[in-house]
């Protein structure tokens, strides 16, 4: 499955009701907003049948909102933490694609060189070569590179669970497959193509990618939740709901909570909260990570077909066009056993919102995609 933690439907795989929100004192608009945020989280649970959600709406009035539903385990019926703990897959695309932006500000990097000046004689195959592929086409998806996870993956998880791989196995996995097409031709979600930004990052700062996405974003923003899991590092430090999958639609939910994640790495693999993701997201936004040229060329985006409607792709983050008017900014992840859907708006309002597991997992619900990315444009609206 090339699209694991690929924020767009999931062709194939991949209840107790409780949802509730934090007291808010407010006028009866804001009571009915936030009545709103709540049956659709609620609806998450109830008709789309994921086990459990987690969301964080920030209004206008810049106040934080939590909201649940569902469960944290099928098992024991245990409520959903607190401020709880989930894989973020692809949103770690973001943060890859904000410090590989950081050293092009730094003129360390430049966005229309070829990857050959950073990674020498390493992206050769049928059809591929690096000194026609740019930086910016890795960031955003028009380099034409096959994606790796379509082969590591192809067996589902469930045998490679816990299994450790090393960022150069993968791309040699990936470059086995021959070019989807010219570089600059097209457009098309790979993975393999953040694993190469990774690979990137670590030459030309010659330190490990989670050590420069720590120093530059994660520590600057106060990010308490949100880590990079180290070599090996299979699970989740802190309170946290258990992650489900199942390899047919419908089938029976298996816990992969504890998996490693190496496999996902600079593409995929980091742990965070819905409310750090909206600091992050509202950081970036604000301009506060990244110097205005680059903010500029990280929001130029092209059509991004097979992604929800009307979405287009930057440098590694998303444009929605909302419901109500105007754009929503993100980028969203999904990875085994999560996903998750996150947005903010010009005006600083801000939602993400977690489901326990993929949509192509759950039962009876041919539209438990949509209705995640539809939460998020309720949440923003409403």
């Amino acid at each position: 499955m090339s699209d694991l933690y690929m924020p767009r439907r999931i062709g194939r795989a991949a209840v107790v009701l409780a949802a509730g929100a934090v007291a808010v004192a407010g006028t009866p608009a804001v009571a009915h907003e936030r009545d709103a945020v709540r049956s659709s989280v609620t609806a998450l649970v109830s008709e789309s049948h994921f086990p459990g959600a987690v969301a964080t709406v920030r209004g206008r009035d810049k106040k934080a909102r939590h909201y649940s539903a569902g469960v944290a385990d099928l098992r024991t019926g245990a409520t959903i933490p607190a401020n709880a703990q989930i894989r973020i897959g692809s949103n770690t695309k973001t943060f890859t694609a904000v410090v590989v932006l950081q050293l092009v500000g730094e003129g360390r990097v430049k966005l229309d060189e070829p990857v050959e000046t950073y990674l020498p004689g390493l992206v050769r195959g049928d059809g591929i070569d690096g000194r026609r592929i740019t930086v910016r086409q890795l960031l955003q998806h028009t380099s034409g590179l096959p994606d790796y996870a379509a082969q590591y993956l192809a067996d589902d998880i469930f045998p490679v669970q816990h299994r450790y791989v090393t960022p150069r196995d993968l791309l040699d996995l990936a470059l086995t497959e021959k070019a989807h097409f010219a570089p600059g031709q097209s457009w098309e979600y790979s993975n393999t193509n953040y694993l190469l930004a990774g690979m990137l990052i670590e030459r030309v700062t010659a330190r490990p990618v989670g050590e420069e996405i720590t120093r530059r974003i994660i520590q600057p923003l106060g990010l308490r939740h949100t880590y990079f899991p180290g070599a090996g590092e299979e699970s989740i430090r802190k309170p946290h709901p258990i992650g489900y999958h199942a390899s047919t639609p419908g089938g029976r939910l298996r816990n992969v909570t504890t998996l490693d994640p190496s496999w996902a790495w600079a593409a995929g693999g980091m742990i965070g909260t819905t409310e750090d993701l909206n600091t992050f997201y509202s950081a970036l936004q604000a301009g506060r990570l990244l110097a205005p040229a680059q903010h500029e060329q990280m929001r130029t985006t092209v059509a991004a077909p097979g992604m929800w409607a009307g979405a287009r792709y930057g440098l590694g983050i998303i444009s929605t066009p909302l419901s109500c008017g105007g754009l929503m900014w993100g980028h969203g992840g999904d990875i085994y056993g999560y996903e998750t859907r996150d947005g903010v708006t010009e005006d600083g309002r801000a939602a993400s919102v977690a489901v326990t597991a993929l949509p192509g997992a759950v039962p009876n619900s041919p539209n438990a995609a949509d209705s995640v990315v539809r939460f998020v444009d309720v949440a923003l609206c409403r």
